[in-house]
């Protein structure tokens, strides 16, 4: 079995685990895997169990060691909220603001509710239900436009 798979079924049983055997089958899964992989995934274990002071460093080194892919913007994304969580809502929104002209994913949205609701804890719930809402928008089954203009019109 490859290390993927390995991590895969790791995070299947994240509910049947304790939290230390958990991060313990984590760690374990990750051998063979990338530095940066592993340290990620070490990360999300981590915020997975609570834990979003010991996952921010594993995040940093992860992103630091030259983690690509999805995994990379998952990481910017989750590192974000673990930063809020602590406290640290200004430095999760400057990460999630530079995340969101870094490129275009299916992960868009998730950079945009994280993002949403560090604004609201630095006081900027205008610009925050603007977001949001235009995140939402184009997911209606009705009034994309309208819904849109009207979160376009949330900063005027």
């Amino acid at each position: 079995m490859d290390w993927e798979q390995r991590i895969t079924e790791a995070w299947a049983r994240l509910d049947d685990l304790s939290e230390e055997d958990f991060r313990a089958l984590v760690t374990s899964a990750v051998a063979g895997a990338p530095e940066a992989v592993g340290k990620f995934e070490q990360a999300a274990a981590f915020d997975s169990t609570g834990h979003s002071d010991q996952a921010v460093p594993l995040y940093r080194e992860a992103l630091d060691l030259g983690l690509t892919g999805e995994r990379r913007r998952r990481a910017v994304i989750q590192m974000a909220s673990s930063l809020r969580n602590l406290g640290q809502p200004e430095i999760a929104v400057e990460l999630l603001a530079a995340e969101q002209d870094a490129g275009s994913d299916h992960l868009d949205d998730a950079v945009r509710a994280f993002l949403a609701l560090a604004l609201v804890d630095v006081g900027r719930e205008r610009e925050a239900a603007s977001i949001a809402l235009g995140a939402l928008a184009p997911h209606l089954p009705r009034y994309q436009r309208s819904l849109g203009n009207y979160a376009r019109a949330l900063l005027d």
